[in-house]
């Protein structure tokens, strides 16, 4: 069992990433504990009591209090990351003493090893602020949200962010393709079917493509048209824990893995051409999205229908209103030179971009 004693997220690590701190003298709890590092690809520092000096105390990305160690640590300065551990579930003071020595989270042994395992991985990776991550769907075929997803991703990139780009329509034709790199080497989707639980967020990174200085998984041209959802759920976190920025493009159907991608993204947004017909279908495919992901968006994309202009698209969808995308001429001639889209960084499909970014990370600051 593990439960928060706060909501305050953990600080990025300033001591040695990957060396969480264990202060027990319960032989039988470091044990279990040291294993649990072990699994987690870390390997710890062990004290009886606060550290002397207590500069480890104070810089470990993670401190592992064990539950008999409670009364030896109460002086030592507030910091966040630290969990008690302990085993006897029907102990109601092992809260007291979680507050006394300001801990985030009590954890009891053996219900709550998974995520402690995952968490000691996260320091172990040097895990700080998760990627800001936003997913591209069409209202309608022909929307343009392929487009829009690779200009979000390349613009990213540019601005110097980590920058993922997902692919997440097998049917879709391939980003790769449209970036200029279907045969550029690494892992596409088919790769990750069998992933299951934790995918390391380093190791995913570096086995990917590399594109336009971001990285990108797309899908092999193949008979695999789609991976379970466990996997897509172990990717995308996977890549979250990155940090930076992720952008998934986002087909028009919800199966389980649409609907797995969809519960990870921050913000989504609808791109939908100003016309009657695409208003139509864009209403059925915010009703499907909706129901899994709360802050959706609408991007309009010109020309304009007779009546129609962003905001009054935006309030016929009941959506808020993200912009619009702006038109931008000789963009199918370098979608066949394969050039991607605001690559250049001028124009106003980039401008659009830039715009949306600094808006979007102000927000999740």
């Amino acid at each position: 069992m593990a439960a928060a004693a706060t909501q305050e997220p953990p600080p990025a690590a300033s001591g040695r990433p990957g060396a969480p701190l264990i202060v027990t003298e319960d032989a039988g709890l470091l044990d279990d504990l040291l294993r649990l590092c072990a699994a987690a690809g870390a390997t710890p520092e062990v004290h009886h009591g606060i550290p002397e000096p207590r500069g480890s105390w104070e810089a470990a990305p993670l401190v592992l209090v064990g539950d008999d160690a409670a009364r030896r640590v109460r002086g030592a300065a507030r910091r966040r990351s630290v969990v008690l551990v302990g085993r006897d579930q029907d102990d109601s003071g092992v809260w007291r003493r979680a507050v006394e020595i300001g801990a985030d989270h009590v954890l009891m042994l053996p219900d709550g090893e998974q995520w402690l395992v995952d968490r000691i991985a996260d320091v172990a990776e040097g895990v700080g602020r998760p990627a800001l991550t936003v997913g591209v769907i069409g209202g309608r075929g022909g929307a343009g949200a392929s487009t829009l997803a690779c200009a979000l991703a390349v613009t990213s990139a540019r601005e110097g962010l980590r920058t993922l780009l997902v692919d997440a329509d097998p049917l879709g034709g391939g980003l790769d393709v449209l970036l200029g790199g279907e045969t550029a080497e690494g892992l596409r989707w088919p790769a990750f079917a069998a992933s299951r639980g934790r995918v390391g967020g380093g190791a995913l990174e570096e086995s990917l493509p590399r594109l336009h200085d971001l990285r990108v998984l797309s899908w092999d041209r193949g008979d695999c048209v789609a991976v379970p959802p466990q996997a897509v759920r172990a990717v995308l976190a996977a890549a979250r824990r990155r940090g930076g920025t992720v952008v998934v493009d986002l087909p028009r159907r919800i199966d389980d893995g649409v609907a797995e991608a969809l519960a990870q993204l921050d913000v989504g947004l609808l791109v939908v051409p100003a016309e009657l017909r695409a208003v139509t279908a864009a209403g059925r495919v915010a009703s499907a999205v909706g129901m899994v992901l709360g802050d959706l968006r609408v991007a309009v994309r010109g020309p304009y229908a007779p009546g129609l202009d962003d905001r009054e698209v935006a309030r016929l969808l009941g959506l808020p209103l993200a912009g619009e995308v702006p038109t931008e001429p000789g963009l199918r001639r370098r979608h066949e030179s394969r050039t991607p889209p605001a690559a250049a960084g001028r124009g106003p499909l980039a401008r659009f971009c830039r715009g949306f970014w600094e808006r979007a990370l102000v927000e999740a600051a």
